[in-house]
């Protein structure tokens, strides 16, 4: 973690373009040969941030207590994940707007960002499945119903959509306009969607 914070740092610093894997490495004190022991490319050096954010979305959503449906877990999930000073210091967010902006406009980051956001969506896949049945275990049959993955996509997207409309502003990360309020009204359109179809 500490090379996918080095390179955020210099990313959010420096801008992409002006930053080298080798000053990644020095940034984080190892040497060239380490960074791209774990990372082919520079952009690939930010994918553990990008996919620590995601994970905690997608366990948010696991942690969110049994009782609820699987709307209102998906709300408990980004009110939990999304609202600064929950799981994320309102500076960090500031850091979250730049790489997501960066991830717009440069072809290697952006699909470093689709790549954590696919697999955010396999692992939302697998938490949905466990909801429905209660279990822990889920069955792989379970996990690759169609209904289950159009799902975890449609949540994941009101999700995605939500940060990525906000890091495109100047908006606070709080209050009506930052990603948690976004988030929630993304997912308050969704009303009619079918969220609890039947298990398989």
């Amino acid at each position: 973690m500490e090379i996918a914070r080095a390179a955020a740092d210099l990313f959010v610093s420096r801008g992409l373009k002006a930053t080298r894997a080798e000053d990644i490495a020095q940034a984080a004190g190892c040497a060239p040969r380490t960074f791209y022991r774990y990372f082919a490319t520079k952009e690939e050096a930010v994918a553990p941030l990008y996919a620590a954010g995601a994970r905690r979305w997608t366990e948010a959503v696991r942690e969110a207590p049994a009782a609820l449906s699987v709307p209102e877990a998906l709300e408990h999930a980004v009110r939990q994940t999304l609202t600064p000073g929950q799981a994320v210091s309102t500076a960090s967010w500031e850091w979250v707007r730049t790489l997501i902006r960066l991830a717009g406009t440069n072809p290697a980051l952006r699909k470093v960002w689709a790549e954590v956001c696919r697999e955010s969506e396999e692992a939302l896949v697998e938490i949905l499945a466990a909801r429905r049945t209660g279990a822990d275990n889920v069955a792989a049959s379970t996990s690759t119903s169609p209904d289950l993955r159009f799902t975890a996509a449609v949540a994941g997207s009101a999700v995605r959509v939500a940060v990525e409309s906000w890091a495109c502003t100047s908006n606070a990360p709080s209050g009506p306009e930052g990603p948690a309020a976004l988030a929630l009204g993304n997912l308050a359109a969704l009303r009619g969607f079918p969220w609890e179809a039947s298990a398989p």
